[in-house]
């Protein structure tokens, strides 16, 4: 069976499905069988595109007049067309003449899969060069220590005098689950009692 999706970005009246659902129709979808979103398509939580989702069965055909309806960035098109594939369901995309009940369209289906592969690797290169960047530039990630070294060294002699770590944390005005995680780091140790 042929079911149809249909989406446009504006919910305004500016907008219709009209274009697509005359195109899903002259496709062979039957016009029982379409379902409509007026939603951005960065949007993953779609209703009618869950429905539609959920409504497919093994060898049904999802059709859509053109990718960028299904959705907008190739990791979210690929998880949906990875779930379809595993689920026994083909895709057909009519402007880019995309089948995957074909050689053909399961030949770009792998392309995109390899290209969305090559993102994610390229992202990943991207976001170790700038940590090591920053790193070199003595930045480093992630959230900034509330006790710097100078506040460590007064609180590890005020611990060493004696005090408290009750009264360090209210004195320093740190939570003392932060004092302890700091000197654990630290590698402080309490000082031996003397007899």
């Amino acid at each position: 069976m042929l079911i149809g999706y249909m989406r446009v970005s504006s919910t305004d009246d500016r907008q219709s499905v009209d274009l697509q659902r005359d195109a899903l129709i002259a496709a062979g979808v039957d016009s029982r069988h379409l379902y409509s979103d007026k939603a951005s398509g960065a949007r993953e939580d779609r209703a009618s595109l869950r429905a539609c989702l959920e409504y497919l069965a093994a060898g049904d055909t999802l059709v859509v007049w053109k990718l960028d309806r299904l959705g907008r960035s190739l990791p979210h098109l690929l998880s949906i067309l990875t779930d379809l594939r595993e689920r026994d369901v083909s895709f057909r995309s009519l402007t880019e003449q995309m089948d995957t009940g074909t050689p053909h369209g399961e030949l770009l289906f792998s392309l995109f899969g390899a290209l969305a592969q090559h993102e994610r690797a390229l992202t990943r290169e991207r976001i170790m060069a700038g940590l090591a960047a920053a790193r070199r530039r003595g930045r480093y990630g992630g959230r900034p220590r509330t006790i710097d070294a100078e506040k460590l060294d007064q609180i590890t002699a005020a611990l060493a005098g004696g005090a408290s770590k009750s009264s360090i944390s209210r004195t320093f005005n740190v939570p003392r689950s932060t004092l302890a995680d700091t000197l654990a780091r630290a590698g402080w140790l309490k000082p031996p009692r003397l007899a």
